[in-house]
C-alpha cells in the first residue's frame, strides 16, 4: 500500500515538475550506482524542490533528511514520514531536541545497511546564493556509523548538483548533475577531513558557482549575455574569461505566456498572490508555488468544466480549457 501510494505519488510529481518547469535536464545517469548501498550528498538551494527532484529524477528512490521544524504539526509529521522523510534537528529546533538526532542516525544507518539510498544536503542550510558553501560532518557521521556497524558494507558517497535558471519562477530551466560515486570505506574509520575534501572536489564542479563579491553585477551580466545559469562549466567559463563591468542591465520580467497563463489560471494565481505574502523564507518561494499548483490547477480544470456548465458558460467550457492548457504548456520565464 505504502509503496504503491509513493509510486503513484512519484509519477504525478514527476509530471508536475515538468509543467512547472520549461526544462528539465539531467546530466551522468551512467553514474547511478545499482544495488549498492548509496548515500547523496547534494548542495541545496531551494527548499523541497531540492529532494522531490532528486527523488523523481535519480531512479534511486532515496530516503531524505528534512528540517525537523517541517515535521511539527501531527498530520504533517505522518505525512512526511510516509514518503520517506526523515527529521533532522539542529541548534535552532532546541538543545533539548538534538538528541533526537539519535535516532535519525540510527535509521539511516539501518536505510543504508540494507542497500538502500539515502538523500542528504551536505552543507547543512539552504541559500538561494548560486555556490557551494563548505560540507558540514553530518554526511561523514551517517557513513562512519554506518560502518561502524556494517564493516564488510561498500558504501558509496555519490555527489549530485542542482541548478536553476530561476530560483523562484515557473517556466525555466533546471540542470540535474550526476556525478561519480566514490566508496566511503576508503576514508574509515574516521578520516572526517578526507572525506569531506573529496565530496567537496567532486560535488563542485557540478554546482554553477557565481563569486558572492558583486553577485548581482555577475548575475544581470550573465543574464544580459544569455549565459545559461544550469551549466555550471559554462558559467565558469564564461566568468574567467570576462572583467565586470559598472554596467548596470535589469533582469527581464514575466514573459508574455507566463502573463497570459496567469490570466487564465487567474484563481490560482490570486491564491499565489495570498500565500506569497506570508512566505518569510524566499528559500520557499517555489516550493509553495509548486504545491499550489500541484493542488489547485487541477481543482480548476475540473471546474472549468462542470462549474462553467452550471453558471451557462457551456459555449466558453472548451475554448478556455483548451487555451489554459496550451499557455500551461508554453509557459517561459527569464533567468534571475
Amino acid at each position: 500500500m505504502k509503496n504503491a501510494f509513493n509510486s503513484l505519488l512519484k509519477r504525478a510529481v514527476w509530471f508536475a515538475l515538468h509543467l512547472f518547469f520549461k526544462k528539465i535536464s539531467v546530466f551522468g545517469k551512467e553514474n547511478l550506482p545499482k544495488g549498492k548501498a548509496v548515500l547523496i550528498v547534494a548542495n541545496h538551494q531551494n527548499a523541497l524542490i531540492d529532494p522531490i527532484l532528486i527523488a523523481t529524477h535519480t531512479q534511486l528512490n532515496p530516503h531524505f533528511l528534512t528540517r525537523a521544524s517541517a515535521f511539527k504539526h501531527p498530520i504533517a509529521s505522518k505525512l512526511l514520514a510516509f514518503i520517506r522523510m526523515i527529521p533532522i534537528y539542529r541548534v535552532r529546533d532546541g538543545i533539548d531536541n538534538m538528541g533526537k538526532n539519535k535516532e535519525t542516525f540510527e535509521k539511516s544507518v539501518k536505510i543504508l545497511s540494507n542497500n538502500g539510498s539515502l538523500l542528504i544536503f551536505g552543507e547543512g542550510n539552504h541559500d538561494l546564493h548560486r555556490s557551494l558553501r563548505p560540507l558540514k560532518k553530518g554526511f561523514a557521521r551517517i557513513a562512519f556509523q554506518t560502518l561502524d556497524e556494517n564493516p564488510e558494507l561498500e558504501l558509496l558517497i555519490l555527489p549530485i548538483g542542482i541548478n536553476y535558471g530561476n530560483h523562484k519562477k515557473s517556466g525555466t530551466k533546471v540542470g540535474i548533475y550526476i556525478g561519480e560515486a566514490f566508496p566511503a570505506n576508503t576514508y574509515y574509520p574516521k578520516n572526517y577531513e578526507g572525506i569531506i575534501k573529496e565530496t567537496t572536489i567532486r560535488l563542485s564542479p557540478l554546482v554553477t558557482t557565481i563569486p558572492r563579491e558583486h553577485y548581482s553585477q555577475w548575475l544581470k551580466k550573465m543574464n544580459n549575455e544569455k549565459i545559461d545559469l544550469t551549466d555550471p562549466a559554462l558559467v565558469k567559463q564564461f566568468i574567467e574569461g570576462q572583467e565586470l563591468s559598472q554596467e548596470n542591465e535589469t533582469s527581464s520580467g514575466p514573459y508574455l505566456a507566463n502573463k497570459v497563463m496567469k490570466v487564465f489560471h487567474f484563481p490560482v494565481y490570486w491564491i499565489w498572490l495570498w500565500v506569497k505574502g506570508k512566505i518569510k523564507d524566499p528559500t520557499f518561494t517555489a516550493t509553495f508555488k509548486f504545491v499550489i499548483g500541484l493542488v489547485f490547477v487541477p481543482i480548476w480544470y475540473i471546474f472549468i468544466f462542470f462549474g462553467f456548465p452550471s453558471l451557462g458558460w457551456t459555449s466558453w467550457v472548451l475554448p478556455w480549457a483548451f487555451l489554459s492548457i496550451v499557455y500551461l504548456l508554453s509557459n517561459s520565464n527569464g533567468q534571475a
